[in-house]
């Protein structure tokens, strides 16, 4: 397993509707959003191959989730990682909403 060399950063990113984790000043990974209202739609979730095996994956998702708790928003997890994430941590069950054919529709319909 790889060890990361340095504490990875987890920034929010608007203009790219994403969140990036960086390690060294470079970017590992990013999780994309779309946000409906009041709910930000989380639909995909990648991390870089020359990172795997950091748990950067883990970290990044749990500091998008802190973020939108802080902003006051709700969770929707299309996404398969951040569906998984939340699975084994129900500290963000409170403000997690279903993912519905109607979400699934209007995400699609955002990403063209």
């Amino acid at each position: 397993m790889n060890e990361p060399s340095a504490t990875p950063t987890v920034e929010r990113v608007d203009a790219r509707n994403r969140y990036e984790i960086l390690v060294d000043g470079r970017r590992a990974g990013f999780t994309e959003y779309r946000d409906r209202g009041s709910q930000r739609v989380f639909f995909h979730t990648e991390i870089d191959d020359a990172f795997a095996g950091q748990g950067l994956a883990s970290q990044l998702v749990r500091q998008a989730l802190t973020d939108v708790r802080e902003t006051g928003m709700r969770i929707v997890p299309v996404c398969p990682y951040v569906a998984k994430y939340l699975t084994k941590h129900d500290d963000f069950t409170d403000i997690t909403d279903p993912v519905t054919s109607e979400v699934k529709q209007w995400l699609k319909g955002q990403l063209g």
